[in-house]
C-alpha cells in the first residue's frame, strides 16, 4: 500500500512538472520547446530528421554590436546552426570570479542567434584550442598545486566540472536549451582530445570516460558530442574535424555522421604567407560528405573575426583571425566563397527529404567516378555524381543520361535527372581584389590629428622597486603568470684590465622573441616562428673595462594553445654564455639575475585614456622614429561613415596598438613571410592542406588591423602604439572600406539558380542568371564592363572576343543605383551575336556607398 501511495504521489508530481514545463514553453517567445535526439541518420528535432548546415562564429572575436548583422548574413548564406566555443579564461579570469559582459556576454550572443531563428551548437569544452591564448584555459589553473591538465587528475576534473556546471546552469537559467524553448540543440565536451590522447596513457582513457559521464550528468536534454574522439562513450556522439570527412564513420551504428570543423581556410601566423582555400575545393568537400551519408557539417570558420588584445594563442598567432571565411574579418561577405556555398546549401536543402529517408546506394561510374543515390520511394530519388580524380574531366552515363563532370567535382541531381549544382562551376559573383579601403584620415601621408605625435621612451632593464633577484634563469610564464608579454632578464658583467673586450654573446630561448641590450644599447633581436618558437642568437659585442650591463627583454607572443601537455610548455631565456676571442667560454646561466615583470609603460598605464594629457609624454619638432622600446600617442579623427575601420601599420615594426583604451592587438609588420610558395591562381583540384594555396609571399602576414566602428567616436580619438623594434608612426593611416569591385561570369550552359528548382517542373528550360549584389548600405555605382559572347581574360582584365554583344547599356539600366540586380542569360533575350557558339555573359561593376 505504501509503495502504491508513493507511486501515485510521484505520478502526480510528474504531471504537475509536465504541466509547468508545457505552460512555460507556451509562453516563451519566438521558439517552441522542442526535443532533440538522434538516430543513425541525423539529429532528430521535434521528431523530424534534419540536414543541417552550421558555421562557427566566436562571440569575443567581434563586438556585440556586430553580432546580429554577421548572424543575419550567415542565415542568408544558408546556415541553420551557429557553433561557438566558450572561453573559460575570460569568463573566469580569477578563480571563482566570473565575467559575462561586453564581447564576453555569452547569453546575449545565444539570444541574438535565437532572434535570427537559428540553432546553436555550444562547445563548452572547456578546452577550446581555437588559436586562443592557452587554449582557453585560465592561467590560475596552472598554479594549483598538484594539477595536471586533461587527464585523470582530481584537481583538474573538479575545476573543469565546476565550469561546465556554471555554463550549463547559466543557459538553463535563461531558458536557452531547446527543451526550454531556446536555440541550443547540441553541446560539446572536451575538444580534439583524440589527437593527443596517446601522450596521456591510461589516465587519458579514464579522463575521456569521466568527461562523457560528467557531461551527460548535467541533464542538458540535448545530445553531447566529442570531436576527434574515436572512443567517445555512448551516448556521446563522436564527430569529425578536418579538410575532408566523407570517409569518416562514427563509432556506433546508432550515431549520425557529423562534421564539427570543416576548415574554410586556415589561421594566420606572423612570419607566414596568407593561406586561402579555393571555394571549389571547399564545396567539393561538403558535397562529398553529404553524398556519403553525412547530415550535419560546420564551417570552421564561417566568420573568423579578430584576436583583439592578447587573446591570440601561441606561438605567434596573428591578430587577424580572418580564416579566409565566407564572411571576412570586417564582417563583409567574401565572394565567391559565400555565394557559391549558399548555392550549394540550397541544392542540398532541395535533397533533404531524400538524404534522411534512406542510406545511399552506391554506383561505380568509372575510374574515380561514382554516384550515390538516395531514394524516398522506389522511383523518387536524388543523386550525387562525383569525379574525384584530381586531373581529368569526364563524361558519365547515369540513368541513361550523359553528364559532364569536371575533375574534383560533385554534381547534385535533386530529382536524379536535372543537375542543379556542380561544385566546380562557380556562377555566383566574384570580388576583384579586396575591398577598397580608400577613405583615409591621412593628408600627405600623415594622420589627421587634433594633436601632434607624442612619445615616451621605455626604460631599458630594471625600472621598478617590484623587481627581484634570483640565481639562474627563470621560466617566463611561471614568472609573469601571463600578466604581461614581457620579462626583463638583467645581469652585470665585469671586465678586468687587460681582458678581452670583444666577445660573442650566445643566447638560447624557449621562445618567443627577445631584445638584447649591452650597456643599455640595443645589440640584437632574436625570434622563433609558429612551428618552433625556440631560437638561439649569437652576436659579437664590445664590453667596457669595469662594470657592464646585459639586459634581455624576453617577449611572449601568445601562450601555447595546442599539443600534448601544452600547458607546461615554457617560454623565455634558458641559456646565456660568452665566448672570447680565444674561444674561452663563460656561462652566465647560473649566475645572479635581476627580473622585472612587464614594462614601465604598462605599469604607468600609458594606453589609458586618462593619461592622454599626462606630462609623462614628450613632444617636439623632431619625432623619434625607428627606435626600439618607445610609446607613441596621437589624438586622431575617424573617417566619416558607419563601416569598420582598418589601422594601417605597415610602417611600424613590432608592438601593440590601442584606440581609446581598447587593445586592438599585437602587430609585427617587420616579420616578412618567405618569398616563395605563393600563387594567386591555386589549382583547387586535389587534396588541400594549409600550405597548398598561399598569397602575399615576401610580405608581412598582416598590415591592416581591424578597429570596430563602435570603438571610435566623432571628434578626438586616442591612438597609442607601443613599438618594440622601431617604426615610423608618421606613416600610419586609418582607413575605412568604401567600395568593392565585383564580377559575374555565367555561361549559357550553366544551370539555373539552385533555389529556383521545383519538383515536376522542366528545370533546364529556365535560364541561368547573372546576379549582382552589394553590401548592406552600398549600391551599384558603375558598370565597368558588360559583354555577351566569346570573351577573353579573367575578372578585372576581360576583353571582347571575336564574338561580342555589348551589354553595357542593358546592364546599366537594370542595375545602376540598385543594391542588387539579376539578368537572365539567354540568347533569345540578349540577342545572339554568334549562333551555335557557346557564349558567356560577363559583368564587372563597382559597389560603393
Amino acid at each position: 500500500m505504501a509503495s502504491g501511495i508513493m507511486g501515485s504521489k510521484n505520478s502526480c508530481l510528474a504531471l504537475v512538472l509536465l504541466a509547468v514545463l508545457v505552460f512555460q514553453c507556451y509562453w516563451l517567445e519566438r521558439v517552441w520547446c522542442v526535443t532533440v535526439t538522434y538516430d543513425h541518420k541525423a539529429l532528430v528535432i521535434d521528431g523530424k530528421r534534419r540536414v543541417l548546415q552550421s558555421g562557427s562564429i566566436h562571440y569575443p572575436r567581434t563586438t556585440p554590436e556586430a553580432w546580429s548583422e554577421i548572424i543575419r548574413k550567415s542565415k542568408e548564406g544558408g546556415l541553420d546552426v551557429i557553433e561557438t566555443y566558450v572561453f573559460w579564461n575570460y569568463h573566469e579570469p580569477v578563480r571563482g570570479q566570473y565575467y559575462f559582459e561586453g564581447r564576453f556576454d555569452l547569453v546575449r550572443f545565444v539570444k541574438t542567434v535565437q532572434e535570427a531563428g537559428l540553432f546553436v551548437h555550444l562547445r563548452i569544452g572547456p578546452y577550446a584550442c581555437a588559436e586562443w591564448n592557452y587554449g582557453g584555459f585560465p592561467l590560475w589553473l596552472h598554479f594549483i598545486p598538484g594539477v595536471q591538465f586533461r587527464t585523470s587528475n582530481d584537481i583538474f576534473k573538479n575545476a573543469m566540472k565546476s565550469f561546465l556546471m556554471k555554463i550549463v546552469d547559466l543557459m538553463k537559467d535563461e531558458n536557452l536549451f531547446a527543451s526550454q524553448g531556446g536555440p541550443i540543440i547540441l553541446a560539446q565536451v572536451e575538444n580534439e582530445y583524440g589527437n593527443v590522447q596517446w601522450a596521456y596513457g591510461v589516465g587519458g582513457e579514464l579522463y575521456v570516460k569521466w568527461a562523457a559521464e560528467t557531461a551527460i550528468s548535467l541533464n542538458t536534454t540535448v545530445p553531447w558530442v566529442m570531436c576527434v574522439q574515436e572512443d567517445a562513450p555512448d551516448p556521446v556522439i563522436n564527430t569529425c574535424n578536418g579538410f575532408y570527412c566523407d570517409q569518416f564513420t562514427p563509432n556506433s551504428p546508432s550515431k549520425p555522421k557529423m562534421w564539427t570543423e570543416n576548415y574554410s581556410g586556415w589561421f594566420l601566423a606572423f612570419g607566414y604567407a596568407v593561406p586561402y582555400r579555393p571555394v571549389e575545393d571547399l564545396a567539393f568537400a561538403v558535397a562529398r560528405f553529404f553524398e556519403h551519408g553525412g547530415t550535419f557539417q560546420n564551417y570552421y570558420m564561417y566568420f573568423g573575426g579578430t584576436n583583439f588584445g592578447r587573446t591570440a594563442g601561441g606561438p605567434l598567432v596573428a591578430t587577424s583571425y580572418d580564416y579566409d571565411a565566407p564572411i571576412n574579418e570586417y564582417g563583409f561577405i567574401r565572394q565567391p566563397k559565400w555565394g557559391h556555398l549558399r548555392d550549394l546549401h540550397s541544392a542540398i536543402k532541395q535533397c533533404e527529404e531524400y538524404l534522411v529517408s534512406s542510406d545511399p546506394v552506391h554506383q561505380q561510374l568509372g575510374n574515380n567516378l561514382e554516384a550515390h543515390v538516395y531514394y524516398k520511394h522506389s522511383n523518387d530519388c536524388a543523386a550525387f555524381l562525383a569525379n574525384y580524380d584530381s586531373g581529368s574531366d569526364a563524361n558519365v552515363t547515369f540513368n541513361s543520361n550523359t553528364y559532364f563532370l569536371p575533375a574534383w567535382s560533385v554534381s547534385i541531381l535533386a530529382d536524379c535527372k536535372n543537375v542543379i549544382f556542380n561544385t566546380a562551376k562557380v556562377v555566383t559573383q566574384r570580388h576583384i581584389g579586396d575591398a577598397l579601403f580608400s577613405r583615409t584620415t591621412t593628408v600627405d601621408g600623415n594622420l589627421v590629428a587634433a594633436s601632434p605625435w607624442s612619445w615616451y621612451k621605455e626604460e631599458v632593464g630594471i625600472w621598478g622597486n617590484n623587481s627581484f633577484t634570483k640565481p639562474g634563469l627563470l621560466e617566463q610564464i611561471n614568472t609573469t603568470k601571463d600578466t604581461s608579454d614581457f620579462l626583463w632578464y638583467s645581469t652585470s658583467l665585469y671586465v678586468e684590465a687587460g681582458q678581452d673586450k670583444e666577445h660573442f654573446l650566445n643566447i638560447e630561448s624557449l621562445g618567443h622573441a627577445a631584445l638584447v641590450f649591452v650597456n643599455k644599447k640595443f645589440v640584437a633581436f632574436g625570434y622563433g616562428n609558429h612551428d618552433d618558437a625556440s631560437f638561439s642568437l649569437t652576436q659579437k659585442i664590445s664590453l667596457e673595462e669595469g662594470n657592464n650591463t646585459l639586459d634581455v627583454l624576453s617577449m611572449l607572443i601568445g601562450v601555447q594553445n595546442y599539443g600534448p601537455w601544452f600547458d607546461v610548455q615554457g617560454a623565455g631565456i634558458h641559456s646565456v654564455f660568452l665566448v672570447d676571442l680565444h674561444k674561452s667560454k663563460k656561462d652566465l646561466s647560473s649566475g645572479k639575475w635581476a627580473y622585472q615583470v612587464g614594462l614601465e609603460g604598462e605599469y604607468l598605464g600609458l594606453d589609458n585614456v586618462s593619461l592622454a594629457n599626462s606630462s609623462l609624454w614628450s613632444q617636439g619638432t623632431s619625432l623619434p622614429v625607428n627606435k626600439s622600446l618607445i610609446w607613441y600617442k596621437a589624438t586622431i579623427l575617424a573617417p566619416e561613415g558607419n563601416g569598420p575601420l582598418a589601422l594601417n601599420l605597415a610602417s611600424m615594426g613590432k608592438g601593440q596598438a590601442w584606440i581609446n583604451g581598447q587593445n586592438i592587438g599585437r602587430y609585427w609588420s617587420a616579420y616578412l613571410s618567405p618569398s616563395t610558395g605563393c600563387s594567386d591562381n591555386c589549382d583547387y583540384r586535389g587534396s588541400y592542406n594549409s600550405f597548398k594555396c598561399q598569397k602575399k609571399c615576401g610580405q608581412p602576414a598582416q598590415t591592416l588591423y581591424h578597429i570596430p566602428r563602435t570603438w571610435v567616436h566623432s571628434g578626438d580619438n586616442l591612438l597609442v602604439l607601443h613599438e618594440e623594434l622601431g617604426g615610423d608612426p608618421s606613416q600610419v593611416s586609418l582607413l575605412t572600406p568604401t567600395g568593392q569591385h565585383i564580377c559575374s561570369i555565367v555561361s549559357e550552359d550553366d544551370p539555373p539558380p539552385a533555389d529556383s528548382w521545383k519538383p515536376n517542373l522542366e528545370f533546364m528550360s529556365q535560364s541561368p542568371e547573372v546576379r549582382l549584389s552589394c553590401e548592406h548600405g552600398w549600391h551599384i555605382a558603375a558598370i565597368n564592363f558588360a559583354s555577351f559572347g566569346t570573351l577573353e581574360g579573367k575578372c578585372g582584365t576581360f576583353t571582347p572576343g571575336n564574338c561580342h554583344a555589348d551589354m553595357l547599356t542593358t546592364v546599366q539600366k537594370a542595375c545602376i543605383g540598385q543594391d542588387g540586380c539579376s539578368i537572365p542569360v539567354s540568347a533569345a533575350k540578349l540577342g545572339d551575336p554568334c549562333p551555335g557558339v557557346l557564349k558567356r555573359f560577363v559583368v564587372e561593376a563597382l559597389c560603393s556607398e
